[in-house]
């Protein structure tokens, strides 16, 4: 399966230390973001990857190039402005389809095994969920037997990893437009299946929880890992 990272953010709540890095080249635990990404990618067996960029895209090709370092290919969606998720997923399509993709925000940290994420057949994606963390603690979708679901009362938040079907973005303008509501349309209609991640799941929005992944990671370095609080 190809996986597409996530990377065109500006990273405005991280500034200033984006102003002059992008947000995926932001280290945790002596490593850009986007490498622990790609490396829990090759490890899962992905040999190719797309990757979209605006804010100092290429500072982001010049640091990971070509991909052989990891032994596997990176090919890159380059956006100029940002065009949101769902239009830079929808600009990448051509590097991706026609088979389900994996997708990835580039801003986030987690413990998941990737190699099992699968999209059943008829389906348009497969969601991965997590506890509501602090700063986001009404959720945003509810999970009933494998089923996402708009509504529920058991409500929890997208981790930012998913597969998706090209189908999902069929119809769709180019430009800049938001995956959200692509989702929440096909929900009703059973076309999303979803899974709760119930490990590590870091959603790395400020420098603070930059620096505490940081801390966390090194002392699991170390220690036996214990980082099982979502943020």
């Amino acid at each position: 399966m190809k996986a597409m990272i996530l990377a065109a953010g500006r990273g405005e709540r991280m500034r200033p230390l984006t102003d002059l890095t992008p947000k995926p080249l932001l280290e945790v635990c002596g490593k850009p973001l986007i490498v622990h990404h790609i490396e829990r990618l090759a490890a899962a067996g992905c040999r190719e990857i797309v990757i979209n960029h605006a804010h100092l895209g290429t500072q982001i090709e010049d640091a990971l190039g070509d991909g052989s370092l990891w032994g596997l290919s990176i090919r890159y969606s380059a956006e100029g402005t940002a065009l949101e998720t769902g239009g830079g997923i929808y600009k990448a399509l051509p590097l991706l389809a026609p088979e389900p993709f994996l997708v990835l925000n580039g801003d986030i940290w987690a413990d998941l095994d990737l190699s099992r994420l699968r999209l059943a057949d008829g389906l348009l994606a497969h969601l991965v969920l997590v506890d509501n963390p602090p700063h986001h603690p009404n959720g945003d979708f509810a999970l009933r037997n494998g089923q996402v679901l708009n509504q529920g009362e058991a409500r929890y938040t997208f981790s930012g990893i998913a597969v998706y079907h090209p189908d999902l973005f069929r119809n769709c303008p180019p430009g800049a437009f938001p995956l959200a509501p692509l989702l929440r349309r096909a929900t009703p209609r059973g076309l999303v299946s979803g899974e709760h991640h119930s490990g590590s799941w870091f959603d790395i929005g400020t420098p603070e929880r930059l620096r505490r992944l940081d801390r966390l990671l090194n002392a699991a370095s170390t220690e036996t890992p214990q980082l099982t609080e979502n943020h």
